[in-house]
């Protein structure tokens, strides 16, 4: 099966959507975490310097019971484990447990090191030397803070008291608090970090793919009909631009080429024609020619001594006129089908337009056909056959002329530089008031024998100039509007290099 790329695509996002949301929920449970630590460190903090606060004017009054109440009732709120207040030594002397009191504490442990490091007790400890957390009876957790008793004047100088000043510290307040709400909400956390983050990924990943099926699948699936129309041979299909986009761009590309192919396309069926027809009435034109001749010249002969008003000569005239006919016919597809060889020259084409009008000038002014010239003076030369350049407008002129007819008209024929496919290119326009083409045969005017003059025309003198124009490396584009014109543009490049000719091209040629 073939693998999709919109498959390994909707794999790689959600696996980074997956890497991403599960960095970002451990960030998120561990900074809560932490948040909710700190509260509850300093909440610990905050009670026991209410505990201090509170038990200070008892312990100055030397007033133990008052203590023992005062560590009772707080050490009976919901959260607090343990509430124990024990001297230098390590002794307890209040407790919220009764059993607890007159004990020694291991001061290697629960963070007494903390006061007692170096034999020398701390006179200042931060808020983490203070804090511990462990697991209590049951494995629970639970955090302890410290909170030293430090010696003061009221107490030093206090009649009912033997500390000296020079004593730091009197004792330490020792709270411990419950940690179990506070993993309670962890592991709530946790859980729901356990749904949300899947049903965010699957979330996320449903958006992605549904944008990314219309924004990019589609279109891919579009251009991709469209390829196989035009593999299967089909060159008139064109894609709708829809959007003004990469893909829109892309869409726009896409029937520039087919545009170009199927123009491509075009010229090599031509050149096909072309190269089958001229080897085919090469051939055939010659053998014509010899019987033709014959009956040419004794058809002439026996019309000459015919009677003037006898019924045969009406037939011999018939069969001169047409034998004739059929003579030019013989020399049109001679003439189609010779491969003259191409002399390079350098060519000003206003001069070869002047030519071709001077050529036909005659013809069109019997007509009653007005030519206007608009000629860009500055106009590059091109490389290539005067002769056959002249020929060129020679046949487009008489058709023009020929499209018009009798009843007059005007021809248009101007000359310019456009620029097209990267280079230059000198443009020379043919246009006519005449009777137009139809559409059903704009396509068909360049093919052999195609004509629409009826059984005036060969239907050659367009194919010839289509085959001039090609070797020229040049193009000819026809326009037409019925009962408004014709339009024929010719385009030759500013830069080319005709195939040289050489003595076998010369040698070989028919005659």
């Amino acid at each position: 099966m073939r693998s999709q790329i919109s498959h390994r695509l909707m794999v790689a996002v959600a696996a980074t959507i997956l890497v991403a949301f599960s960095l970002f929920g451990v960030s998120l449970i561990v900074s809560q975490h932490e948040a909710m630590t700190s509260e509850i460190e300093l909440q610990a903090n905050q009670l026991s310097e209410t505990i201090k606060s509170s038990t200070r004017y008892a312990m100055l009054r030397n007033r133990p019971d008052q203590v023992h109440e005062i560590i009772d009732t707080i050490g009976q709120q919901e959260g607090i484990d343990q509430v124990r207040i024990f001297n230098k030594e390590g002794k307890v002397s209040y407790a919220d447990e009764k059993a607890l009191i007159g004990s020694l504490v291991d001061k290697d442990a629960e963070s007494c090191y903390a006061c007692h490091a170096a034999d020398a007790p701390l006179e200042r400890l931060s808020m983490s030397e203070r804090t511990r957390t462990f697991r209590a009876n049951g494995g629970r957790r639970a955090l302890g803070i410290i909170n030293p008793i430090y010696n003061t004047p009221s107490c030093s100088e206090s009649d009912c008291h033997a500390h000296p000043a020079s004593q730091t510290v009197l004792g330490v307040l020792d709270v411990t608090m419950s940690l179990e709400s506070v993993d309670r909400q962890m592991a709530a956390n946790r859980r729901r970090a356990l749904i949300l983050v899947p049903a965010a990924i699957l979330a996320a990943s449903g958006m992605i793919w549904i944008l990314f099926r219309s924004l990019v699948l589609k279109p891919m699936q579009r251009l991709v009909e469209a390829t196989d129309v035009v593999a299967s041979g089909n060159l008139d299909y064109r894609l709708e631009v829809k959007r003004n986009d990469e893909f829109g761009r892309l869409d726009e590309s896409f029937n520039a080429m087919t545009e170009k192919l199927a123009e491509a396309q075009k010229q090599i069926l031509q050149s096909n024609k072309l190269a089958s027809l001229g080897q085919l009435t090469a051939g055939i034109a010659h053998e014509i020619n010899n019987p033709l001749t014959g009956v040419l010249t004794y058809s002439s002969f026996l019309l000459k001594r015919a009677p003037a008003d006898s019924e045969m000569k009406e037939d011999l005239e018939t069969v001169v006129r047409e034998a004739k006919r059929c003579r030019e016919i013989v020399k049109g597809l001679l003439d189609f089908s010779r491969q003259v060889p191409t002399r390079k020259t350098s060519i000003d084409c206003n001069q070869v337009i002047d030519r071709a009008l001077g050529i036909v000038d005659n013809q069109l002014g019997v007509r009653n056909i007005q030519v206007t010239k608009t000629l860009q003076t500055d106009l590059p030369e091109v490389t290539g056959d005067a002769n056959q350049l002249v020929q060129v407008l020679i046949n487009l002129l008489v058709n023009a002329a020929d499209a018009i007819g009798d009843q007059g008209g005007e021809i248009f024929i101007s000359s310019g530089v456009k620029d097209l496919n990267g280079g230059r290119h000198v443009e020379i326009k043919v246009a006519d008031t005449g009777c137009g083409i139809p559409r059903d045969q704009v396509d068909q005017v360049f093919d052999p024998f195609f004509t629409s003059k009826g059984t005036e025309g060969t239907g050659l003198g367009l194919a010839v100039v289509w085959g001039i124009v090609q070797e020229h490396g040049g193009a000819i584009r026809v326009d037409s509007k019925p009962e408004r014109g014709t339009t024929f543009t010719l385009l030759l490049p500013v830069h080319f290099t005709l195939r040289p000719t050489t003595t076998e091209d010369t040698d070989d040629a028919p005659m």
